[in-house]
């Protein structure tokens, strides 16, 4: 019973922004507006202010890492490798890799995690999100360029404009003033903290609707067996591969249960993003992203239930 009390009201916003669209209660281009508030304001509040007042568990950042990318590791590995199986080119491949392993850790993982396992998660979820981005956008762009041998410049002109993009991300932003704040030992003013509490309190359920709106555009077209390949590889290969990770790795309750949860996450709409640039695969891991969310209603309360357990 707890855990549908976790689950299944995620799922239900998710549900009643999808129904939103399809009922014409709002406008398939609703989820810009609201997925730029959550992202850009509602999420980072949330994670600015869960991070300045929670209790953070005494977890090295580098057996979280090592859990957690160490499970990405291995599984954009045997996507590389069930892509040459599928006979794919090898630029499709790293595409491939990217729908198996980019989830939707923002909109989905941080709502889910946080009812799952409340705010002492801030601090693991942090160390993942510091870095997940950047490091998966970066490995993507500088593997296209070296399977697609392409002469458009150094490695620096592929990282450059990535970074730049970060240091203007509202997440990273976030975290990083959030971690800055709580070092100083200042606190919030209770006025300061009322108002981003309140701001805060709007993150997850806006997340959550803009999510089920974009779902409104993704489609499963396409290859079949790929986005049955990258959604079986990013519900089943990699928390499972995370959850071996986090025991072999002696990490604590909570942050091994920030792991695999985030590991558990089905494909979000960055590597749609990706496919997009490219222009490979985009039909595949565009159903790779509805139907993973679709089949996550059924594998993230087993996995919350078994996190849930452990803790």
């Amino acid at each position: 019973m707890a855990t549908v009390l976790i689950v299944a009201p995620v799922f239900a916003l998710i549900a009643a922004g999808y129904a939103a669209v399809l009922f014409r209660f709002v406008s398939e281009t609703a989820h810009k507006g609201i997925s730029e508030f959550a992202f850009s304001i509602a999420i980072p509040a949330l994670l600015f202010r869960t991070i300045v007042v929670s209790e953070f568990s005494d977890v090295s950042s580098w057996r979280m890492w090592g859990a957690y990318y160490g499970a990405l590791a291995i599984t954009w590995i045997a996507a590389l490798a069930l892509s040459a199986l599928l006979r794919q080119r090898r630029d499709d491949g790293v595409v491939f890799a990217i729908g198996s392993v980019y989830g939707n850790i923002v909109m989905l993982g941080i709502p889910l995690t946080l009812s799952a396992l409340g705010n002492e998660a801030a601090g693991p979820m942090a160390l993942i999100l510091s870095v997940n981005t950047p490091l998966l956008w970066l490995c993507g762009s500088l593997q296209m360029e070296w399977v697609s041998r392409k002469q458009t410049g150094s490695a620096l002109s592929v990282i450059l404009p990535v970074l730049v993009d970060l240091s203007r991300n509202p997440i990273m932003l976030a975290i990083g003033l959030g971690l800055l704040w709580r070092f100083t030992g200042v606190g919030l003013h209770p006025v300061v903290d009322k108002t981003i509490e309140l701001l805060a309190q709007a993150g997850s359920p806006a997340a959550l609707i803009a999510l089920g709106i974009n779902l409104f555009r993704f489609e499963v077209r396409g290859e079949k067996i790929g986005i049955l390949a990258m959604s079986a590889l990013k519900l089943l290969a990699m928390p499972a591969a995370a959850f071996a990770l986090a025991k072999l790795l002696d990490l604590p309750p909570t942050a091994a249960g920030v792991v695999v949860l985030f590991a558990a996450m089905p494909t979000g709409a960055n590597a749609y993003i990706f496919a997009v640039q490219y222009q490979r695969l985009v039909n595949p891991v565009s159903g790779a992203v509805a139907l993973g969310t679709l089949l996550a209603a059924v594998t993230l309360p087993v996995v919350v239930m078994m996190v849930a357990g452990v803790k």
